[in-house]
């Protein structure tokens, strides 16, 4: 048997080796400049460390740091060694624990009896950029496992102990170090700590975490941080932190008076009147959509029996997440257990079962603003983004599976308007298909999986892959909008359903005189109408479309003699159908404009002595400095066509 193999460069020239040389020492047979700058490797396309051995004839591609797909995780991973290391030679009594890389940076977990503080971290961060200019060696070596639980116990790191006792025989143990420190992990890692940015990292925040995310265990304290190749990447990072934090919906849904969350009701919003004025103008808006789009709304309880959730196989796979009810009070509870609706699907279908259906009813398409529960960890409520208590403008379109298609294409053609006229003028569509705990058979899946596919790239759309992201009952189209920011949020999804009308006993009439039964598509365009404008909020900075401004225009007093002539134009103005307020404190009128503009009113109606004599407005549009002046009459006329919805237009 040869000792040597065959490695092939990406030019497709291939060269001979002794079996168990690494990339590194390839790196530097092609010149000591590639072996000096490289930091891993692709062999096989798998991502390798340089010092790993290949030991079979393999394909390799030599990585270096600029703009490579991995150098990013790389310069994480290092780093989130490089911050042990530096709590641990600041602190030597600290335990470590694991420190994964994590999306824009990584985090570690410590076990140390002083609580970190955020002083603490200029401290390491001092200490890392130390430990990063001695260029020490990363160096590596696979132990047996006796040999690893010898050397953590030896040296006091019990939370080493149990992950080297939990990795599976059949894979290896790898002991990293990074000049005298050392670590467990799988790596690959870069070269020496040279190699990572000194000024292209921010450590960030520190929080509580338990040990592997179990309640029962330790408390640990967690410091995340974040890294990127170059100082200008890092800066505009932190810009857009910054950015984000002042568009927070939280910070601007106070500021704003729209809502607010306290804990006797833990994720679930009250809604103060400016914040629902919004709420009910996106679901008129809504309402006008579907019916164009002929669909028919409906109500549905929202509370069923634990029997009908068991039929559907929503008990089976999601009852974790829904709250639990005894309607009957006289009724042992542990015979009648009832829930509050997590989703509207059980629901609508008894609709469509409720009398019996024919093909010409098809497709029937029922829909509902579905005020539903669900149970979300407190540590998971985030604001609108994530709640308990949420309405869904859900809907289910009930048809024959040649109808898939066509119906598609109409969703896609209605969520692509809703979507524009909402501000978002792109998105891009994954396709979700089979996850491991689903209900259904194989053959219904690859059929629905099928249906989906052909009827998505019919109506000229593209997709990409989530693989095992669908619904447990079938595959799915998510709808992923991006907002000002350059941010992504799924909103809308479409899912073909086989199942719950098999399991629901859902059936019509066919053209052959026997029963069928329907498809059913699930399908939202918002999702949930909390999150959606929550989404909206930070896309718009708070300031709404006009239309959807929760008050469109404040009609201000310049002095008090103006007062009642400011009523009068705010009554013209209501009158009209525009959404108006007065403003006729005693306070100056630039105090006035700086309240309103907070509360990102669009535009301010100032009226004094001047605008009496002229039967005019002087009018400030938010965010500008320039003042304009229109009649009474032209004002309102101008505003009745501006606050229209798109749809009205």
């Amino acid at each position: 048997m040869s000792d040597q193999i065959s490695i092939t460069f990406p030019d497709n020239i291939s060269k001979k080796y002794n079996k168990g040389v690494t990339p590194a020492e390839i790196a530097h047979s092609i010149s000591p400049s590639l072996g000096k700058k490289a930091i891993s490797a692709q062999v096989n396309d798998v991502h390798w460390d340089l010092q790993w051995p290949i030991y079979e004839d393999s394909s390799i591609q030599i990585n270096q740091m600029d703009d490579n797909p991995h150098s990013l995780e790389l310069i994480r991973h290092d780093l989130a060694h490089v911050m042990a290391r530096a709590v641990q030679e600041i602190w030597p009594d600290t335990k470590v624990t694991i420190g994964p890389v994590i999306e824009n940076g990584w985090y570690y977990d410590f076990d140390r009896d002083t609580p970190f503080t955020p002083g603490d971290l200029e401290v390491i961060e001092k200490k890392m950029k130390e430990i990063i200019n001695l260029r020490d060696k990363v160096s590596f070596e696979v132990w047996d496992r006796a040999r690893a639980l010898e050397y953590y116990r030896k040296t006091n790191e019990p939370y080493k102990v149990e992950l080297v006792e939990h990795i599976p025989d059949d894979q290896e143990i790898k002991m990293y170090w990074h000049g005298d420190w050392q670590d467990l992990c799988r790596g690959p890692h870069l070269q020496h700590t040279g190699q990572l940015p000194a000024d292209g990292f921010k450590l960030m925040s520190i929080a509580g975490a338990y040990w592997r995310g179990d309640s029962r265990n330790k408390m640990l304290q967690r410091i995340y941080g974040i890294a990127f190749r170059r100082r200008t990447d890092l800066k505009d990072y932190l810009n857009f932190l910054e950015e984000a934090k002042k568009r927070d919906h939280r910070r601007l849904g106070s500021e704003m008076n729209l809502f607010h969350f306290q804990d006797e009701a833990p994720g679930m919003v009250f809604w103060h009147p400016d914040g629902w004025t919004i709420c009910k103008e996106m679901k008129s808006y809504m309402n006008r959509k579907q019916i164009a789009y002929g669909y028919q709304e409906v109500n549905t309880p929202m509370v069923l029996d634990r029997t009908l959730w068991e039929k559907s196989g929503h008990w089976e796979k999601f009852h974790e997440h829904m709250f639990l009810v005894n309607v009957d009070m006289e009724i042992d509870p542990t015979e009648r257990i009832s829930a509050l609706k997590p989703m509207n699907c059980p629901g609508h279908v008894q609709i469509f079962n409720n009398g019996q259906k024919s093909y010409r009813d098809l497709p029937l398409r029922i829909a509902e603003f579905g005020s539903c529960t669900r149970y979300e960890p407190s540590g998971a409520l985030h604001g609108l983004m994530r709640v308990r208590g949420f309405v869904q403008d859900d809907a289910h379109i009930f048809c024959e599976e040649s109808q898939i298609q066509s119906e598609t294409k109409d969703f896609i053609e209605m969520l692509s308007g809703i979507y524009r006229d909402f501000g978002f003028d792109e998105f891009k569509i994954m396709f979700s298909d089979r996850p491991d705990v689903r209900a259904g058979t194989s053959e219904t899946w690859d059929k629905a999986e099928e249906s989906l596919k052909k009827a998505t790239l019919a109506t000229g759309s593209t997709f990409g892959l989530n693989p095992g992201e669908g619904a447990f009952y079938g595959p799915k189209l998510e709808f992923i909008l991006t907002d000002s920011l350059g941010r992504e949020w799924q909103c809308g999804t479409l899912q073909v359903d086989f199942v719950l009308p098999e399991h629901l006993d859902s059936t019509y009439i066919g053209r052959d005189g026997n029963k069928h039964r329907p498809v059913i598509l699930h399908r939202a365009i918002l999702g949930s109408f909390e999150r959606f404008l929550g989404i909206l909020i930070e896309n718009y900075a708070g300031k709404m479309p006009l239309w959807l401004a929760p008050t469109q225009i404040v009609v201000a007093s310049i002095v008090s003699e103006a007062n009642d002539y400011a009523e009068d134009v705010a009554h013209k103005l209501m009158e009209a159908g525009i959404r108006v307020k007065t403003d006729t404190r005693n306070e100056k009128i630039g105090y006035k404009v700086r309240e309103h503009s907070l509360a990102k009113v669009p535009y301010i109606f100032a009226v004094g002595a001047r605008e009496i004599a002229e039967n005019s407005v002087s009018i400030r549009t938010l965010g500008e400095k320039r003042v304009s002046n229109l009649s009474v009459n032209e004002a309102v006329t101008k505003f009745v066509e501006l606050v229209r919805a798109p749809d009205a237009k």
